[in-house]
């Protein structure tokens, strides 16, 4: 790796490393290097005690889950899908859903990458927190890691729960259904515009669902087993994560809006969820509660102009773009929704002076200097 990375720099050429491929946007386009750390997939060492494991970073969520496991640890929350590489989850700020629960780039307490010079360089929470901010949704700038040092909890398991309800019922009962269940989010439909509910604890006994809705599935298992499901379906997404108090309303304004003038070109569904807040940089979670909206298109449909009506009402309540999704934001909106902007690129620039690791995509939205 290490040569890779000398020889792109010799040539003025570019690096980008390459998980599962479930972005959306275009984060690992390149011209030059493409970089796959499939065989960077092992569980390297633990310390059970410490509820600490360091991991390959070419691992999935799927793979990490399963040997996590096997040594009695786990992530504290996965999101909808686990196929994704554990460093590609942790770069962009994959999140689950939970008012307690953050995105799994604040698992990232340490590791080692390659940087732009071709050193290796090991990090390290203890020693340079600032460091650590940087690579929590570091969007690949600042290196390829091959290593990655995860804070994690002990192995539990969830009681899970996918109930329909009417809309408006679930809307009612919105902040007992958050405060009151480990995982709660909800899909909402515009054809029927029915909502279904999926609400998950540590005790069967525990949590809190609305009267009259009518269960559709349960399940028991492993944290690893049942927080994410294998999904074969294709789709195009756009996701805001937004101050939580104002989520309701946004959620309102999108299915009024997607009700009125897309109904009749859109099959698919919209997403709710929460988000713990954090310290990362580039975090869409960034020292604030969260929700956050998935709105979903069908694969193979012209989706632009749903998508441009949904991120015009995202912006009017101070969304943020996720950095995996689709998104239209320029460097003047990423520069508003990300106050700690400009400390992030200086770490980059620590890291990265010569941007082997940018793309033209990167340098645009984040305004990188030359």
């Amino acid at each position: 790796m290490r040569t890779l990375v000398l020889r792109a720099a010799d040539r003025d050429q570019r690096v980008r490393a390459v998980g599962a491929g479930h972005s959306s946007s275009p984060l690992v386009a390149t011209e030059h290097t493409l970089v796959s750390l499939k065989r960077f997939a092992r569980l390297e060492s633990f310390d059970k005690a410490r509820h600490i494991a360091t991991i390959g970073a070419g691992m999935t969520l799927d793979q990490a889950g399963a040997a996590l496991h096997d040594i009695g640890l786990a992530m504290p929350n996965l999101g909808d899908i686990d196929q994704q590489t554990v460093a590609g989850a942790i770069a962009t700020g994959t999140h689950g859903s939970g008012k307690e629960l953050q995105n799994l780039a604040t698992m990232l307490i340490g590791g080692r990458l390659v940087d732009g010079r071709g050193q290796l360089v090991d990090i390290d929470e203890d020693s340079d927190r600032e460091v650590i901010r940087a690579a929590r949704c570091s969007l690949g700038l600042l290196g390829v890691f091959s290593s990655l040092r995860l804070r994690l909890v002990p192995a539990y398991r969830l009681v899970r729960r996918e109930l329909w309800a009417r809309t408006d019922d679930v809307l009612a009962e919105l902040g007992l259904l958050i405060d009151r269940n480990r995982n709660f989010d909800f899909y909402w439909y515009p054809r029927s515009d029915a909502a279904k509910l999926r609400v998950m604890n540590e005790d069967s006994g525990a949590g809190f669902v609305i009267h009259g809705a009518k269960l559709a599935e349960s399940s028991e298992g492993w944290s690893h087993e049942v927080l994410s499901k294998t999904r074969t379906l294709k789709f195009d997404e756009v996701e805001y994560a937004l101050p939580r108090e104002s989520g309701p309303e946004c959620f309102q304004k999108l299915r009024a809006l997607t009700k009125l003038k897309h109904r009749k070109q859109v099959a698919w569904r919209m997403l709710y969820r929460t988000v713990a807040k954090d310290d990362a940089y580039l975090s869409p979670a960034h020292e604030r509660a969260t929700a956050t909206i998935s709105v979903h298109h069908n694969a193979g449909l012209p989706f632009e102009d749903y998508f441009a009506d949904a991120e015009r009402i995202f912006r009017e309540f101070d969304g943020r773009p996720h950095w995996g999704k689709k998104h239209t934001a320029d460097a003047t909106q990423i520069m508003k929704a990300y106050p700690q902007r400009e400390r992030f690129l200086a770490i980059r620039d620590r890291f990265d002076p010569a941007k082997v690791f940018a793309n033209s995509h990167l340098e645009t939205t984040l305004s990188i200097a030359s």
